[in-house]
């Protein structure tokens, strides 16, 4: 046989290296993103004594396929719907945070005396915290219930949506784009082409998945899953941005589809896999004479985001609303980096546009700073109550009443909502318009001219392209004009006072003139009409759209499946029983909220009644919801019994559900020290004339009762075995076949004398 190709060699050592650092640290309980970080430097020429790897590029093409899947199982777990609920608290958190570690980040960079990108792209890996190490450190140290900590999980998926970005505009800086205008346009051109995948997308492929779900078991899903997100990182590459980009767009598509719980199941292997090479490739850059000749720059930056993140994280989580004590708790936790610091620095790399020992640097202070998570999260605590001494109690009153008060509802004005509304509906239809004249005239009309070069020059050639351009758009302008006009914000508006009337009226007129204007174009590109005739017969076209029933029907059955494909994920979780209860928003009380939990297997606590559990006068806690299966059971009573794997939605404080936490997941079977002694066997007993089993049935002999043992079968012949009947009584010479354990067995011979 031939020799096995390097690339092969490699990733037997890289995955045999990473299997065997990342037990160690599965034991020591720390996040596995390190010990893939340990790995890549164990396995990196950096390391003279150890076997290392062969071909690097191959590596790094793999690591390039992990960042992908990476941001596509992300993608997978994020949600428009979600942020948009969030509200703009979560937002002016997430803004404040991202604003501040980056000026503190690049400012470092610069009394450094480091190069211009460098400190831009050090700036971004500094405002990233790492959702993965922040879930891991909640999650061991018992805080993911806590209230803080769904705070803390909320900014942290918006700064994974702004890391996205933030990747596209540096490199749109690295390109030498860097200019006001140019920067802008890179703004807009991400706006517009997220609008157009997103609805899309959204209109498109859960429409295939619905009819194609009689055909895809879970292999089929995993392909085309894998498919599309691959497809759309091709189309990304192409319009300019980069793959994980396109990949994440994929994953937020299909996150809002009823497979996407299946998808994200089937996803995670493939993500682990490849994720595990990328982070292993990020070892590998790691340099160790690199740290010892930057050891300063990385102990001022750990002091940098450690102290940045408790300052200006906490601030940033006052603005947002929070009360002093939660916001330094918020604040605290935040206080590391991770995978996506490692994105954007391989991004970096990639681009050419950073030094070399920036990526190991990073690395170092992502690992410090890991360490000293949990450190960090437990020092809040501390801290406020230290800062709470110190401060004047007028203060601290004020800055809690000022959070309570920024966190109440304030109800938003009539045209605030219509005007809103309305921008929204304008811009996403006219990026859809946009879309489609732009495919028409790229695309479909190069394509007929080729194909029909003899009518391409003639004008009824032209008028028809662009007859059929303006049908294919008119849903989106009708619902351009006239959607919103018949909402209840608008007749409330127009029958409340005689002056809103012309500026309701200004509003339909602004949006009747952006629609001309798309026709107008369309009648410009293929003719040379003059423009008074074009504008009339925009204006005319428009008409006809808005009078055209059919075009109505079209528009309204294209946005009524828009939005079921958009809530379908919903209605799913809703039917099972899955979907989290209404009030949980509405609990007015800061200390109290909801929590799930769910009953381990092996609980003390399965088959009791919660009233025999008496939960409530134990924690002070409320069940307010039994979730087992597809089925909810809300508003348990003292008669419901407890099953495992059952989830239970609780009602209470931190400190209570904490409690609850504790007792659920510490009062179980515990793990069975005589497990091997457990081994069931198989064995056959005579009936002597001296047993006592002789004339009693299989009740009267205590075989099952007093040993533990079952009877299977009565030998008849030398290959039958017949059932024994309950009443049936034994015999001297019956041959029965007992199943147990062997000390069982063993009693059972040695007490009942049968041979």
């Amino acid at each position: 046989m031939g020799e096995l190709p390097s690339l092969i060699k490699d990733l037997a050592l890289i995955l045999t290296v990473a299997g065997i650092v990342t037990l160690v640290f599965k034991k020591l309980k720390q996040p596995l993103v390190l010990g893939y970080v340990v790995a890549g430097f164990m396995v990196s020429p950096h390391m003279p004594y150890l076997a290392s790897v062969v071909d690097t590029k191959d590596i790094k093409t793999w690591a390039d396929i992990g960042v992908m899947f990476l941001l596509f199982s992300l993608g997978l777990d994020f949600s428009f719907k979600k942020i948009l609920k969030m509200g703009a608290s979560p937002v002016i958190t997430t803004v404040t945070i991202i604003f501040c570690m980056m000026m503190l980040g690049i400012s470092v960079g610069h009394l450094f005396g480091w190069s211009r990108m460098d400190c831009i792209f050090l700036g971004g890996m500094l405002a990233m915290s790492s959702t993965t190490i922040i879930y891991k450190a909640f999650d061991d140290m018992g805080l993911r219930q806590q209230q803080f900590a769904g705070l803390v999980m909320s900014v942290l998926i918006l700064e994974d949506i702004l890391a996205i970005v933030m990747m596209v505009m540096l490199s749109a800086i690295a390109s030498g784009s860097g200019g006001g205008g140019q920067l802008l346009s890179s703004v807009i051109k991400i706006a517009f082409f997220l609008v157009l995948w997103f609805v899309v997308g959204i209109f498109a492929i859960p429409l295939f998945l619905r009819r194609m779900r009689k055909l895809m078991n879970s292999e089929v899903l995993l392909i085309v899953s894998l498919g599309l997100c691959c497809a759309m990182a091709v189309l990304s590459s192409e319009v300019g941005f980069s793959s994980a980009f396109g990949a994440f767009v994929m994953g937020s598509i299909l996150a809002e589809t009823v497979e996407a719980e299946k998808i994200i199941r089937l996803v995670e292997p493939v993500k682990n896999l490849f994720g595990a090479i990328f982070f292993v490739s990020v070892g590998m850059l790691v340099d160790p004479d690199i740290l010892l000749r930057y050891a300063l720059p990385i102990v001022a930056l750990v002091l940098t985001i450690l102290v940045g993140q408790a300052i200006f994280g906490s601030f940033a989580f006052m603005l947002g609303g929070e009360s002093l004590k939660a916001a330094m708790k918020c604040g605290f936790s935040m206080a590391q980096i991770g995978e996506f610091s490692f994105i954007i620095a391989s991004l970096g790399l990639s681009l050419g546009v950073i030094s070399d020992f920036l990526y190991p640097v990073v690395v170092a202070v992502s690992v410090i700073t890991t360490f000293l998570t949990p450190y960090m999260i437990r020092l809040a605590t501390p801290a406020y109550n230290s800062l709470e001494r110190r401060l004047p109690n007028r203060w601290v009153r004020s800055l809690n009443h000022l959070a309570m008060s920024s966190q109440s509802s304030t109800g938003k004005s009539r045209w605030h909502r219509l005007l809103i509304a309305m921008g929204i509906n304008t811009l996403v239809y006219s990026i859809l318009s946009a879309a489609t004249i732009a495919m028409m005239f790229m695309f479909v009309l190069p394509f007929l001219e080729r194909l029909l070069p003899q009518w391409s020059e003639h004008w009824s050639w032209h008028a028809a392209v662009g007859l059929v351009t303006v049908v294919v758009i008119s849903p989106f302008l009708r619902a351009m004009v006239m959607k919103k006009n018949h909402s209840e914000e608008f007749r409330a508006l127009w029958d409340e006072s005689n002056l809103n009337r012309v500026p309701l009226l200004f509003t339909i007129l602004v949006r009747v003139i952006i629609a001309v204007a798309f026709v107008f174009y369309i009648c410009h590109h293929l003719t040379r009409f003059s423009n008074a005739l074009m504008i009339t017969i925009g204006v005319v076209a428009i008409l006809l759209i808005i009078l055209s029933r059919w075009i109505k029907n079209q528009s309204i059955h294209m946005e009524r499946l828009f939005m079921l494909n958009l809530r379908s994920r919903d209605i799913e979780a809703q039917v099972h029983g899955h979907k989290r209860p209404l009030y949980e928003g509405r609990l007015l009380d800061r200390d109290i909220h909801i929590a799930d939990f769910e009953v381990p297997a092996d609980s003390l606590w399965m088959g009791k009644t919660l009233r025999e559990l008496n939960l409530g006068r134990k924690f002070g806690i409320h069940v307010s919801s039994i979730l087992r299966g597809n089925r909810r059971y809300n508003i348990p009573d003292g008669h419901d019994i407890i099953f495992p794997a059952d989830r239970l939605q609780v009602i209470g404080s931190d400190e209570q559900l904490a409690a609850f936490r504790h007792a659920l997941e510490s009062e179980t079977l515990g793990d069975d020290d005589e497990l091997e002694k457990r081994e069931m066997r198989l064995r056959s007993m005579t009936i002597t004339a001296g047993s006592p089993f002789v004339g009693k049935t299989m009740q009267e002999s205590g075989i099952r009762d007093e040993y533990n043992c079952m009877v299977v079968g009565l030998e008849e012949g030398e290959e039958n075995l017949s059932q024994v009947s309950p009443t049936y009584r034994f015999q001297q010479g019956d041959i029965i076949w007992v199943v147990g354990e062997e000390e069982s067995l063993r009693s059972l011979i040695s007490v009942k004398q049968v041979l």
